[in-house]
């Protein structure tokens, strides 16, 4: 009893060792900690944006259409008179919508695949990943316009093409990380004391190589938002009057010369938004990588 408790007590304080440092590492990364901030800022915007909206975001006037940025409308009106800033926040809830939704079903689906590919090998792990390689072989963007051209228009429809353009790499990675340790001390001890299969991969196997995972995860979410953006301004994505920032550079592109902010607004959002993710994903990576923490 007293040995457990000792090597219990020895295993508590490497992991408080372990956070410890990882928090070091990340607090150190400035880029890393102000992408972390924007992605609060856009989290709790995309939550309580209704409450913080100076105007209807669908509601316009046209006789106030193409309007400069004002105090009544501080980044101006678009070609219905409809207020840019509220457009922005309100695209915010559906960027992010669609992002973490379908960066959360392609990495729960990868995992399932490379899980099973990796671990059991052979055939299995030949026609798992031969599927994969054909998705692969494809522009993601490419395919996701022949999905939506398949499924059809909407924020959904938007979430499953992204989605299953996505889940290739998920799968490859945790494939990859499973064949570096499948054959590890602590599996082969697993499976001696009479572990099941599924037991060895989602209880042993898995909690250690989630930070590739993580880090790749958070870098696909501004993949993720990247695609829909550029679904909507084909007009594939999510489509008008809804406000995506994608599909309000694709409506106002035809004004750009006599309005300019009626593009560079949502721009901004789309640009700052993407940067926020890759820098926060940088920063993670960074301070999870067992040669920074030594």
């Amino acid at each position: 009893m007293e040995g457990n408790l000792k090597e219990y007590t020895k295993t508590e304080s490497k992991r408080k060792k372990a956070f410890k440092n990882f928090l070091d590492i990340f607090l150190k990364n400035k880029a890393a900690l102000i992408g972390l901030i924007i992605i609060i800022l856009l989290i709790f915007v995309a939550i309580f944006g209704k409450f913080i909206m100076p105007h209807d975001p669908y509601i316009g006037d046209l006789s106030k259409s193409l309007q400069s940025p004002s105090s009544s409308y501080l980044l101006g009106t678009d070609e219905q008179g409809r207020d840019i800033l509220s457009r922005i926040i309100d695209g915010t809830r559906i960027s992010l919508r669609v992002g973490i939704t379908s960066v959360s079903i392609a990495l729960s689906v990868g995992i399932i695949i490379g899980s099973f590919a990796g671990y059991y090998g052979g055939k299995i792990d030949m026609f798992l990943m031969r599927i994969m390689d054909i998705i692969l072989a494809f522009p993601s963007l490419l395919l996701a316009i022949a999905f939506m051209s398949a499924l059809g228009k909407g924020i959904d429809k938007a979430v499953i093409a992204i989605t299953i353009v996505t889940i290739p790499e998920y799968a490859r990675i945790v494939r990859s990380c499973i064949l570096s340790v499948k054959e590890s001390e602590y599996v082969q001890a697993a499976r001696v004391i009479g572990n099941g299969d599924l037991s060895i991969i989602f209880k042993h196997i898995l909690p250690n190589i989630l930070s590739p995972i993580i880090v790749r995860a958070t870098l696909g979410v501004s993949t993720a938002i990247l695609e829909t953006s550029a679904l909507g301004f084909l007009g594939l994505g999510v489509q008008p009057p809804l406000a995506e920032w994608g599909s309000m550079l694709g409506a106002g592109r035809q004004y750009f010369y006599n309005a300019a902010h009626i593009v560079l607004f949502p721009g901004l959002a789309i640009t700052i938004t993407v940067l926020a993710f890759n820098l926060f994903g940088d920063g993670l990576r960074d301070a999870l990588d067992p040669k920074n923490r030594k």
